[in-house]
């Protein structure tokens, strides 16, 4: 795989994650299983995930002085993540989040989260002027919506005057102008936020996904702008629409799932790490949906993200090859 350049401007996370058997009804009390503390934010996550698969990645974002902060930056750079360009903010602490895990026998693990963005709303306009000039030296950029809205429109802004691709992962769910869509050259909503974006409402059980519903979906996100409409379904696979036509993947079967916190950062990280890489997008969706799988059967966020050589083993196991995966 080409060691592709990538700068991931977004957010640090440090998950704290509850598990349960019944999530608690308003003014209930449950007793929880247990407690864990893990690195975690879209941001890091995804840029994480993208080191450990292999691509050069640099990035931007603001911690707080403060312990979580210490142990946030430490996980990214163990992880080979260029780490130069972090800020502090003097007052501000760093983001934190809540993650109920409800875990019923016999039942897929379900979440909710609570993200308090803490020092990762303070990253000002002028802190990241610099990219104007350096963005060019990148091969992608990623970008999440757990930092200021202005912040993101910015480096999206420098990016496309650059020539250089966005990747937009629409969450959580906001807004988004027409503006900074027609700089996009992927946006990877999950089929809640896009019914946000769109007003489409896709119909999703466990044996059945609204093909008709994700393919209307992507094409109101064209028509605003955006080059490659990628919408992902959980369970349901990914679905990707752009001048070409409609491409569909499917998810890995037969997976247990342990903890779906940070399935979609993992799935986004390998689909930029792929595209970056020059693969074509079938192989990218096809990669990133093996990488996610892998990271649903363990706990946390970024402890769970894989490796690339587990990634290749998995892809192997399941007979199914791409381009310079082989060993």
């Amino acid at each position: 795989m080409k060691k592709p350049r990538i700068l991931v401007v977004g957010s640090f996370v440090m998950d704290q994650t509850a598990t349960t058997e019944i999530f608690p009804r308003e003014g209930q009390t449950v007793l929880g299983r247990k407690f864990s503390k893990a690195p975690g934010g879209k941001g890091a996550n995804q840029a994480v995930q993208a080191a450990r698969l292999g691509a050069d990645v640099t990035m931007v974002g603001k911690l707080g002085h403060d312990g979580n902060g210490e142990e946030l930056l430490n996980t990214c750079r163990k992880a080979g993540i260029n780490c130069d360009h972090v800020l502090y903010d003097e007052e501000a602490a760093s983001g934190c989040a809540m993650i109920i895990l409800e875990q019923k026998p016999g039942r897929e693990t379900a979440n909710r989260i609570i993200v308090i963005p803490g020092a990762n709303m303070t990253i000002r306009k002028e802190e990241v002027a610099f990219l104007k000039e350096k963005i060019k030296e990148y091969d992608l950029v990623m970008l999440q919506l757990e930092i200021p809205m202005e912040i993101n429109e910015l480096v999206a802004g420098y990016a496309y005057d650059a020539g250089v691709p966005v990747m937009l992962n629409s969450a959580p769910s906001a807004p988004l102008s027409d503006e900074f869509l027609s700089y996009l050259a992927y946006i990877s909503p999950n089929e809640h936020e896009a019914a946000d974006l769109t007003g489409i409402t896709i119909a999703h059980s466990e044996d059945h996904v609204d093909m008709e519903a994700v393919e209307k979906a992507c094409r109101i996100l064209r028509e605003k702008g955006v080059r490659n409409a990628l919408i992902t379904l959980g369970s349901g696979g990914a679905a990707l629409l752009n001048d070409s036509g409609f491409l569909v993947s499917e998810s890995c079967r037969n997976i247990k799932v342990v903890d779906p916190t940070a399935a979609g950062d993992s799935f986004v990280g390998a689909f930029c790490t792929a595209v970056a890489a020059g693969w074509q997008l079938e192989a990218a969706l096809k990669f990133a949906n093996h990488a996610a799988a892998i990271t649903v059967t363990r706990a946390g966020a970024m402890p769970a993200l894989p490796y690339l050589a587990e990634v290749k083993a998995f892809m192997k196991e399941r007979q199914v090859r791409l381009p310079d995966m082989e060993e």
